[in-house]
């Protein structure tokens, strides 16, 4: 299942994650990537990314930042990525604002008011699509629209939201996140907000989503870069692993956001990376090679992975073997073969998810 050309496979599950014969950065002529969690959390950003995305940019390879944030505004993020380290654009930056905007714009005739429950980054997009931001219900809004505002949103927005919303305007959300990543931890993200919306309207009604994994961001992110071949890079498997799927294009994951290993192996086949890394040196390198065996087991980087009984049972890890060259075995490997076991395991028919917490302690994961 070795991926050399950077083609996706929309609708496909696989069974094992992907090899690649040459460096990420050099497969592909795009990097997708999501913030929160994967460039920066809290402001800060992630270890390795700076250096990782400074060498695959000078390789040659683009680097475009996708996500479902709406918070800020393109020049506010371009701004600050540029601050730590990552120099970027307004035109490298792709919002769930500007997604949701461009579908609320599809709904309504020019020069509409809209009910904004958000930040800047959502009012600014909104204007760029030739709608016209409003603040209250009473403003005789025709849509509603609901974007993360941050840790300091007040409870009021909240309200003013349902109001809208039960006077049966049309309702939109930037994403629908539950969590975002910070310095702190995880906290509420904007699919909190709606749930809030949700349950003070009864329920009755549900928004049009337009941020990853849906196809709405798919296809802005598509106008606004161009891209050939391009890879999404993330640690949500909900949002940047499910919306490379639908988009039918590969990813890679990155340990350094809200998604473990546990949730890895646990993974649906929408929600199966292509790659998987530690963090984003692993753009800088080839991926190795999941190999199948006909015992059933599947091999990487002298990693041995099985499951115990053919209906769920335990992951089982041999290794890791004597490396060529005394070189030391990387851990990732393991996760590597263990994600074809377990997929496989799953997918099997009148299979189980096997249990995994045995080989992860083990790993320190």
């Amino acid at each position: 299942m070795t991926v050399r050309n950077g083609q996706g496979q929309q609708g496909v599950g696989r069974l094992r994650p992907g090899g690649s014969a040459v460096p990420l950065s050099e497969a592909y002529d795009t990097a997708l990537l999501d913030l929160d969690g994967v460039v920066y959390a809290g402001g800060e950003a992630v270890p390795h990314a700076v250096e990782a995305l400074g060498v695959a940019r000078a390789g040659g390879m683009h680097l475009a930042y996708v996500t479902n944030n709406a918070l800020r505004t393109p020049d506010a993020v371009a701004e600050h990525l540029t601050e730590l380290g990552v120099p970027a654009e307004a035109g490298d930056v792709i919002t769930s604002a500007q997604a949701v905007a461009r579908l609320i714009a599809d709904d309504v005739p020019p020069g509409s008011r809209v009910l904004v429950i958000g930040g800047e980054g959502l009012r600014v997009a909104l204007r760029e699509r030739g709608l016209v931001p409003v603040d209250s219900a009473e403003d005789e809004p025709v849509a509603v629209v609901q974007g993360y505002g941050g840790p300091e949103m007040p409870w009021g927005r909240f309200a003013e939201a349902s109001y809208a919303v039960a006077r049966g305007l049309p309702w939109y959300a930037s994403n629908t996140d539950l969590t975002i990543p910070g310095a702190r931890g995880i906290g509420p993200g904007n699919g909190a907000a709606v749930e809030v919306v949700r349950i003070a309207t009864g329920g009755r009604v549900e928004p049009k989503v337009a941020g990853k994994p849906l196809p709405p961001m798919h296809r802005e992110t598509v106008l606004r870069t161009g891209a050939r071949r391009p890879l999404v890079v993330g640690d949500r498997l909900d949002t940047d692993i499910e919306g490379a799927f639908n988009g039918g294009v590969d990813s890679l994951l990155v340990f350094t956001g809200v998604t473990d290993a546990a949730q890895l192996l646990r993974a649906v086949p929408e929600h199966r990376p292509t790659y998987v890394a530690a963090d984003l040196r692993g753009l800088l390198v080839g991926q190795p090679e999941v190999v199948a065996e006909e015992d059933g087991s599947f091999v990487c980087g002298g990693w041995r992975a099985s499951v115990s009984a053919p209906s769920g049972g335990e992951l089982v890890l041999e290794g890791p073997a004597e490396a060529a060259a005394g070189a030391a075995a990387d851990p990732m490997d393991a996760v590597r073969a263990l994600c074809g076991a377990a997929w496989s395991a799953a997918d099997a028919v009148g299979g189980g998810v096997p249990d995994a917490g045995k080989v992860l302690a083990r790993l320190g994961l």
